[in-house]
């Protein structure tokens, strides 16, 4: 039983908030038939949604006041994933695999659609140029299909490549077809693959030890994290960049398509204990050149408190409570106290605050309050904030153009 959230709003943020989502999105969305004057169902280019994972089911709120708009019950650890398409669906991992859920934004109702990829253990979902690729550890598949559709109750047209053996991996379609593919083990982590539309092999880059993460940054630039570095893939050539610690592990990639500079998250003591990091890795494809910048004395995130604003600026959530607004340099700009300060979580999967920015706007969870807030990152202050009556994990921003 989904009970809603009481919201409060800053006086007269409601409307500057509804701008700055509507500037977040990309392109407007397209209707089902392709028909710009189809009926109004399909037109909420301008929405927003946010999925959240709690224990026991997913909830949905409205991305511009954060009011409940429904929600789904499941057991076990959910994941959430943007699913990319049009209609703002979210994928949620699940022990079975992946299911489509979709927010309400084309249908008025948030359910799942009833289409379910199984998967042994489902993974990494990463929609890219229209297409998406769907990981599965379990067994080293990958699902490909067309981003858009997905929805309609009924499973997409698949195409489907193999990897080598089962691992923790990630694959991305690229814009003409081909494919990038992680190598691996269950017990170890080399490289990445480039593979044809048939999944043959083009060629292959095993400098890359425990590949994790990935994002496309400016001219379909491919960055993967590895534990000394990081690994480019442009223009059919893969490009390794050391790190300058023997041990300097990325294992996310906090990019945008507008930038040819990636943010990693960075560790450069293997044996450190918890979650908290200090260093960002800041990578330049242009220069093909990777820095390290240590954030001001005391200041710590994880792997969720990282994002990049409608500026391709770099947004850090804190342990201190604080959001930290840097250019892309790594240099401060601004700093604002948004939460109360928080410790790193014992185990990754527990509850503990994260952040996701969409165009000006900072999305983030108090799990200890039972709190969502979104800030607005011109000035910090809040635009609206939502008393839960669920402790929030991990969540998802999805609009009606994509996100």
């Amino acid at each position: 039983m989904f009970r809603p959230a009481r919201t409060r709003f800053a006086a007269g943020a409601v409307a500057a908030f509804a701008v700055v989502a509507l500037a977040g999105c990309a392109t407007p969305a397209p209707s089902a038939s392709g028909d710009p004057d189809a009926s109004a169902e399909h037109q909420h280019e301008g929405d927003t949604r946010v999925a959240v994972s709690f224990d026991g089911g997913i909830l949905v709120l409205d991305g511009e006041t954060l009011e409940t708009v429904g929600g789904v019950e499941r057991d076990g650890f959910l994941r959430v994933n943007s699913a990319g398409d049009h209609d703002g669906h979210v994928f949620v991992t699940a022990e079975d695999g992946f299911h489509v859920l979709g927010t309400g934004l084309a249908s008025g109702e948030v359910e799942f659609t009833g289409e379910v990829f199984d998967a042994i253990a489902a993974g990494h979902v990463v929609p890219h140029a229209g297409r998406t690729a769907l990981f599965d550890d379990g067994t080293g598949e990958v699902r490909i299909f067309d981003t858009d559709d997905i929805g309609g109750g009924t499973l997409p047209e698949i195409d489907t490549l193999s990897s080598e053996a089962a691992h923790h991996g990630v694959a991305i379609e690229l814009s003409d077809g081909t494919v990038l593919s992680t190598i691996g083990t269950p017990d170890t982590r080399s490289g990445v693959r480039h593979l044809a539309a048939d999944g043959s092999e083009l060629s292959r880059n095993e400098q890359c030890p425990s590949v994790h993460g990935e994002g496309a940054l400016k001219g379909e630039v491919i960055m993967l994290g590895c534990e000394d570095g990081v690994l480019l893939f442009a223009d059919g050539a893969f490009t390794k960049l050391d790190a300058p610690d023997e041990f300097g592990r990325t294992g996310n990639a906090y990019v945008t398509e507008t930038s040819s500079v990636a943010v990693g998250d960075y560790k450069s003591d293997p044996d450190q204990e918890g979650y908290l990091l200090s260093e960002l890795a800041i990578v330049d494809t242009k220069a093909n050149a990777l820095s390290v910048v240590e954030l001001p004395e005391g200041v710590e995130y994880t792997w969720r408190g990282v994002g990049r604003d409608g500026h391709d600026n770099i947004v850090v959530l804190g342990a201190d409570g604080s959001l930290y607004l840097l250019d892309e340099t790594g240099a401060v700009q601004d700093s604002w106290s948004v939460i109360e300060p928080w410790e790193s979580p014992k185990e990754w999967q527990q509850p503990h605050p994260g952040l996701r920015v969409v165009g000006d706007i900072a999305y983030v969870t108090e799990p200890a309050a039972k709190k969502i807030h979104a800030i607005d990152l011109h000035t910090g202050e809040s635009v609206a904030t939502a008393d839960l009556d669920v402790v929030p994990n991990e969540f998802v921003v999805v609009g009606g153009a994509g996100h």
